[in-house]
């Protein structure tokens, strides 16, 4: 009998995450572990996937995110049950920038649940993977960190750490067999963004679809929709005195 594909996805209830999921198992059984922090959000997802995929394997496992004992310990127990193939990092949250501004104690959250977090995460699973010299890492991290925005610079500073340290995750495993994707989607509609209001955000399957597709491929970065490369290209290189009248 064939080893199912092991698979974790950290913050599970992300919609995101969710949508991976269903496509990851759509087409053959999976080993799949959710770690989430809300048990009956999970548990509403790992029933909808039992049902899509009924020969997959598919377990619940509830954690505190911001403990650095509570992560090793999840991540160690879906580890003893053997190689991880694939693991994703999802979650996070979208702060308001001018709440954090005024807010000491929501600046904190918000880079501890967007960077540190996904950083412990990560690493306790890099970990697994450098003794088995095996598996693909995604981190989902964000266009938002790529050029500091004054619209966001809290979320973007979080989300610039992750990104720095998944090429740091990277040129750790140049040659090996662990292969580090991060992920930087654009705008994207899910329940996170509804509350902006915004118009012509990227249909959360699309995006879902990418990232399966460039864990798939083992791709350095994944930009989500790919226009998002060539914005923020632009983005990045504006000079300054150009960048500084933009109101973004």
């Amino acid at each position: 009998m064939d080893k199912k594909t092991s698979i974790v996805i950290v913050g599970a209830t992300s919609a995101m995450a969710e949508h991976c999921a269903r496509l990851w198992a759509a087409n053959t059984a999976v080993d799949l572990t959710l770690i989430g922090r809300n048990a009956e959000k999970m548990e509403r997802i790992a029933t909808d996937l039992r049902v899509r995929s009924p020969a997959s394997d598919i377990r619940q496992v509830v954690a505190d995110f911001l403990d650095p004992a509570a992560i090793r310990s999840a991540i160690d127990a879906v580890a003893a049950r053997g190689v991880i193939d694939m693991a994703l990092i999802a979650h996070g949250s979208l702060p308001d920038q001018k709440a954090c501004e005024a807010d000491l104690a929501l600046a904190r959250e918000a880079l501890e649940v967007n960077a540190v977090s996904p950083v412990l995460f990560a690493e306790a699973i890099a970990g697994h993977m450098a003794r088995s010299e095996h598996g693909t890492l995604g981190i989902i991290g964000s266009v938002a960190g790529d050029r500091g925005r004054r619209s966001n610079y809290v979320y973007g500073a979080a989300k610039g750490l992750v990104t720095r340290y998944a090429q740091g995750l990277q040129h750790r495993f140049a040659g090996k067999g662990v292969k580090v994707v991060l992920i930087k989607p654009g705008p994207t509609e899910t329940p996170m963004t509804a509350s902006l209001g915004m118009k012509g955000l990227a249909p959360v399957e699309d995006v879902a679809k990418a990232i399966v597709a460039g864990m798939a491929s083992g791709a350095s970065v994944v930009y989500a929709p790919l226009k998002w490369a060539l914005i923020m290209m632009i983005i990045r290189h504006l000079p300054r005195f150009v960048f500084n009248r933009m109101n973004i």
